[in-house]
């Protein structure tokens, strides 16, 4: 214990002293977190935009309630111009454009955007329906539509922007960790004199780790404390302590990524490299940057096999979606399993000296 003591201190000290480290993991992604949070803390989610040609009686002649519900969904814009009005469906300026002839709703919509599309037909089906029930004479429909998002009207942007940007911290900060403080006590001659101490090796690889996990849940303190103020309006949910032993797992994930850059690189240089060039493309293809609902299929597949995705989607279920703790074992699971294997094949290529 006194040997785990004295080198988790000195790794701290080395670290903390360290202010490119202490910045590039801290500083710099909680730049990003205010940032985006910053500029999306007001958005929400947008209105399919309708352009309304001429006269459409199912929506002019929508009771007062009805139409409220309706303008929470769909941003209806008058216009005479039927041929413009189509243009702008084409382009994809607009989500849909919608016409009356008699006593048929015709609905113009792109085939180009089948989501748009499928919610936009979605809602005027059901307004058709509450149309022919009136015309029939039922003043009270047995069913009343009533459009809402699957979101809460809490669920503000921070709720993704955090649990992403903290995702990528973790993984920046504990891939560069590992890899060159390998690589720097390589050079320095560390490790040979760490392997000829009393020091146990299994001590060295603990305080090693202690200190990563560490750094880890001082980034998801300060990172959780800064979205919860009142600028940003983070929300946790019941289970966001759930996140502490995703966040622990994740960063063992990432630490064997920097293991297995620091038994390849040769210098600090060649193991920052290793690790950008691993961890940044990452970020950016598991969702961490923005969301992958609108990705290609086959991207949205790729992604799985990254393990910052499921990081990510992790740590998003527990402190934002309200998911319990079993929702999450399946990516406790995977990070587990992945972190096992790359440590396994980082320690067949380790070596104590560069001779």
């Amino acid at each position: 214990m006194i040997g785990f003591g004295s080198l988790s201190r000195a790794m701290t000290l080395g670290f903390v002293r360290d202010k490119t480290a202490l910045f590039f993991t801290v500083l710099f992604p909680l730049m990003f977190l205010i940032l985006f949070g910053g500029i999306f803390k007001d958005q929400s989610a947008p209105r399919s935009e309708v352009v309304q040609i001429g006269e459409v009686a199912v929506l002019d002649q929508l009771p007062p309630e009805a139409r409220q519900q309706i303008d929470e969904a769909l941003d209806v814009v008058r216009s005479t111009d039927r041929a413009a009005a189509l243009e702008q469906v084409r382009k994809g300026d607009v989500d849909a454009a919608v016409e009356q002839d008699g006593g048929t709703l015709i609905l113009h919509f792109s085939a180009a955007d089948q989501v748009k599309a499928g919610t936009v037909i979605g809602l005027f089906q059901s307004l058709t329906q509450t149309a022919s029930l009136r015309a029939a004479g039922v003043s009270t429909p047995a069913v009343t539509l009533r459009p809402e998002a699957v979101e809460d009207e809490s669920l503000k942007a921070i709720q993704y922007v955090t649990p992403g940007l903290l995702g990528w911290a973790i993984a920046t900060g504990a891939t560069f960790g590992a890899a060159l403080t390998l690589v720097t006590w390589r050079q320095k001659k560390i490790l040979r004199r760490l392997r000829l101490s009393p020091v146990r090796t299994y001590t060295v690889v603990a305080a090693r780790v202690g200190v990563s996990v560490g750094i880890s849940l001082v980034q998801m303190a300060v990172f959780i404390g800064v979205a919860l103020l009142p600028y940003f309006g983070l929300q946790l949910s019941d289970y966001w302590w759930m996140a502490i032993p995703v966040v622990i797992v994740g960063t063992l994930a990432f630490m064997s990524i920097g293991l297995l850059a620091g038994a390849f690189a040769k210098t600090p240089e060649a193991a920052s490299a290793i690790a950008n060039l691993v961890v940044l493309p990452m970020a950016f293809l598991s969702g961490a940057f923005f969301p992958l609902d609108g990705a290609p299929g086959w991207l949205q597949g790729l992604s799985q096999v990254f393990p910052l995705r499921h990081l990510v989607d992790a740590t998003q279920a527990v402190m934002v979606r309200g998911e319990g703790p079993a929702a999450v074992l399946p990516q406790l699971g995977l990070l587990a399993a992945f972190a096992i294997v790359i440590t396994g094949i980082a320690a067949m290529l380790f070596k104590w000296d560069d001779v």
